[in-house]
C-alpha cells in the first residue's frame, strides 16, 4: 500500500539540504509499487519528480506536485565466468555502499568511483566518473520502467548514449523512465587491471610505500583525495562538483596556454583538451566567496555550498555569476553538472 505524505520537506532528500517542500511525497520499494502508482489519481493529477539520492539536483523552489523517492534495493549475481562477474543492483541502493560491497567481494572495476554521492539508479543518468573511470566502462545493462506504459524495458550501453556526464536519460528520454536496477561487469581477482592514470593516486600510494596496490588500496586513496578536497554533505550542504570540466579544441587551448602557462589540462583520445573547471573558477577569484548564505567552497572552487541560511535560488544566482565571469575571462562556457528543479 503506497503511503502518500503531504507538504513533505525535502531537506533530507537533497544533499544541498534546502528545505523545499513537496505537495505530495511517496517512497517506492519495488517495480510493482511504481506500476501501481502510475495508475493512481495521485500520479495522474499531479506533475511529478523522481528522486534518487538528491546529490545531483538543485531545488530552486517548493515542488508543486508529486515527488517519488526511488528506494528499490537488492544486489544479485546474474552471470559469471572465470574472469568476470555481472552484478545487478537495485536503483535505490546507495552508490558508495555498492562500491564497498564490490570491494568486500574482491570484484574490481569500481574502486576509482569510491565515495561518489547518490544512488545506483542515478549513476548511469549522469555517467558518473572520477580519476580516469566512468560508469560506461563497467556498465552492462539497466532495467527501467516506462512511465507512459508501465512496462519494464532494458537498455544496453550503446542505447544509453553515454558521454561526458551525459546519457540519453538526461536528454531525449529525460523524465520518461524510472531506473529500477543497473548491472555491472566486474573483474575477478587476478584478472583486473588497475587504472592509475591520475598521478595523485600514484602519489598517495607511493607515500604509503604501496608497491603492488590492491583495489582496496586504490579505493582508500580515492577516498582520501575526495575527503581532502570535497566537503561532507552531512556537515555542509553541497552537490559535489557543480560544473563539468570544459572540453576545448587544441587551437583554443593553445591560446589559453599562451596567456595562462600554468593552466592544468588533460588530452583526450580525440585530440581535444579537458580543462579543470575548479582551476578556472579559482583563477577568476571565486574560491571562498560567500553571499546570501551560500558560497564557493574554500578548499575546492568547483563545489558550491549551502552554509545553512541560503536558498536554492541563491545558488542559482551565484552559479550564473560564475559562468559570466569565466566566459569573460577565458572565453569558456561552463556547463552545470547539477540539474535545476
Amino acid at each position: 500500500m503506497l503511503k502518500f505524505l503531504k507538504s513533505q520537506s525535502l531537506a533530507d532528500y537533497n544533499t544541498f539540504g534546502f528545505d523545499a517542500k513537496a505537495d505530495l511525497f511517496v517512497e517506492l520499494n519495488s517495480i510493482n509499487e511504481f506500476q501501481s502508482l502510475l495508475i493512481s489519481s495521485e500520479w495522474k493529477e499531479n506533475k511529478h519528480l523522481i528522486l534518487g539520492g538528491g546529490s545531483n539536483i538543485l531545488l530552486t523552489d517548493d515542488f508543486h506536485g508529486l515527488v517519488i523517492s526511488n528506494r528499490i534495493s537488492g544486489i544479485e549475481i546474474i552471470d559469471e565466468n572465470e574472469s568476470s562477474i555481472v552484478v545487478k543492483c537495485g536503483g535505490g541502493e546507495n552508490w558508495h555502499q555498492f562500491v564497498l560491497y564490490s570491494l568486500k567481494n574482491n570484484w574490481g572495476g569500481l574502486e576509482n568511483l569510491s565515495l561518489i554521492p547518490g544512488t545506483v539508479g542515478a549513476a548511469p543518468m549522469q555517467n558518473i566518473g572520477a580519476y580516469g573511470v566512468e560508469i560506461k566502462d563497467r556498465f552492462q545493462s539497466l532495467e527501467a520502467v516506462n512511465i507512459e506504459t508501465g512496462e519494464v524495458e532494458y537498455f544496453k550501453a550503446e542505447e544509453c548514449r553515454f558521454g561526458y556526464r551525459e546519457s540519453i536519460f538526461k536528454h531525449d528520454l529525460k523524465g520518461q523512465y524510472l531506473i529500477s536496477s543497473v548491472s555491472f561487469q566486474l573483474d575477478k581477482p587476478g584478472y583486473h587491471q588497475l587504472n592509475l592514470d591520475y598521478g595523485i593516486i600514484k602519489n598517495i600510494l607511493s607515500e604509503r610505500n604501496i608497491v603492488k596496490p590492491s583495489i582496496q588500496d586504490v579505493s582508500n586513496a580515492v577516498i582520501e583525495i575526495r575527503q581532502s578536497k570535497l566537503p561532507d554533505p552531512a556537515e555542509i550542504g553541497n552537490s559535489g562538483s557543480f560544473f563539468k570540466n570544459p572540453i576545448v579544441h587544441a587551437v583554443q587551448f593553445d591560446r589559453l596556454k599562451s596567456e595562462f602557462p600554468e593552466i592544468p589540462s588533460y588530452e583526450l583520445q580525440d585530440g581535444r583538451i579537458k580543462l579543470a573547471a575548479g582551476w578556472l573558477i579559482e583563477k577568476a577569484g571565486w574560491k571562498g566567496h560567500q553571499e546570501n548564505g551560500v558560497g564557493v567552497h574554500h578548499k575546492q572552487a568547483l563545489v558550491l555550498v549551502n552554509y545553512g541560511q541560503g536558498k536554492g535560488k541563491d545558488i542559482l544566482t551565484l552559479a550564473k555569476k560564475i559562468q559570466d565571469s569565466i566566459r569573460l575571462k577565458f572565453g569558456i562556457e561552463l556547463s552545470p553538472e547539477v540539474n535545476f528543479i
